[in-house]
């Protein structure tokens, strides 16, 4: 870090006039354009195109310095825009907090949604997310080990080409594809097999188990070929199995890359909206008669988002009680990519000192 941040100022220190005014043109009529967007002036396409005509001369005459300026210019966009929903989403949540409190998420209140009563709580929905994530971590993690191992350690490089892009293109198919499926064949076929009624959270952790699968077998897999080559042949020189192999070294030894793979696959399959909205029975009630019982159904953070905003009124508390619903998604998810990614660089760590 301190060999790139030498690099920068020396880039900097050594700008003549020129690129200095093509670099200090740029930055300024982006982040014009940036803030005309926001407060929707009319300027906001006369100032983009003025960055763009700057960037196209930049790049003819100064195109490594155009190339840093373009590159850190999205990079910053992006980081602002993200911290910019987070504000929007607090501050519209902030009416439906001073009115319910702490009883908008604690588990020690009355527990119930009406909204005709101006009555607010997600713990329902923040208890069906916690079951339908668990129903499709245990769909996700044995069924994306299993593919990864397939993929790193067992298929032939011929047949290796052919299967870890197939799975990575199950990645692109929309959600309510999957829904639509989960709708017309897993659901009915679970509900007559288990005498349940339809839209179950089991059905629904496991669409999103199945989602996530995608994700989950690609870093996963990227985690297994980590693993150093002298280490397995090391184990298979001792006499063991592939399956010993496998079991005992590779497994082991990318636990922390397989813990992240399933801890990302599952957080970007649960924030998916249609797969679960088409499917659920959007009871806003916790599971009965055990809490655990996910045969039963109830509503989730994503689906009462996509269920109810086109029936809120904006500026009501029922539409800040959305807004709510989704600081506690964005902050779900965040918080299983963070981990997943400390627990990556661990696995990365831990395999450089073992090199």
């Amino acid at each position: 870090m301190r060999d790139r941040t030498a690099a920068l100022v020396r880039t900097v220190a050594d700008l003549d006039r020129l690129s200095l005014f093509l670099a200090a043109a740029q930055i300024l009529l982006i982040t014009g354009a940036f803030g005309s967007l926001l407060a929707q002036s009319n300027w906001t396409m006369v100032l983009l195109y003025g960055f763009l005509l700057a960037a196209g001369v930049g790049w003819i005459v100064r195109q490594a310095l155009t190339a840093k300026i373009v590159t850190f210019l999205m990079t910053a966009t992006t980081l602002v825009t993200l911290g910019l929903i987070a504000a929007f989403l607090v501050r519209e949540s902030i009416p439906v907090v001073r009115h319910s409190g702490l009883g908008l998420i604690s588990p020690f209140g009355s527990n119930e949604w009406a909204a005709s009563q101006q009555q607010f709580t997600l713990v329902p929905m923040i208890w069906g997310t916690a079951l339908t994530t668990g129903v499709a971590i245990l769909v996700a993690a044995p069924f994306g080990v299993a593919g990864a191992l397939f993929i790193s350690d067992i298929a032939p490089d011929w047949l290796r080409e052919i299967v870890k892009p197939a799975v990575e293109l199950l990645a692109g198919i929309p959600s309510i594809v999957y829904g639509f499926i989960g709708v017309t064949i897993i659901d009915p076929y679970v509900a007559n097999l288990l005498s349940i009624s339809p839209g179950a959270l089991f059905v629904i952790g496991l669409i999103i188990g199945f989602m996530a699968l995608p994700t989950v077998i690609s870093v996963a897999e990227d985690a297994l070929s980590a693993v150093p080559e002298s280490m397995k042949d090391g184990s298979l020189a001792m006499g063991v199995t592939d399956w010993q192999t496998m079991k005992s070294v590779s497994i082991p030894t990318a636990f922390s890359g397989i813990s992240a793979a399933v801890l990302l696959g599952v957080g970007r399959a649960i924030g998916e909206t249609m797969a679960a909205t088409v499917i659920i029975a959007h009871s806003r009630r916790l599971p009965g008669p055990e809490l655990y019982n996910v045969f039963d159904s109830t509503e989730t953070l994503t689906t009462l988002i996509a269920s109810s905003y086109g029936n809120a009124t904006p500026g009501s508390k029922f539409m800040s009680a959305l807004f709510a619903a989704g600081v506690l998604l964005l902050v779900i998810v965040t918080g299983l990519g963070i981990v997943s990614q400390l627990i990556e660089q661990r696995m990365h760590r831990k395999l450089g000192e073992g090199q």
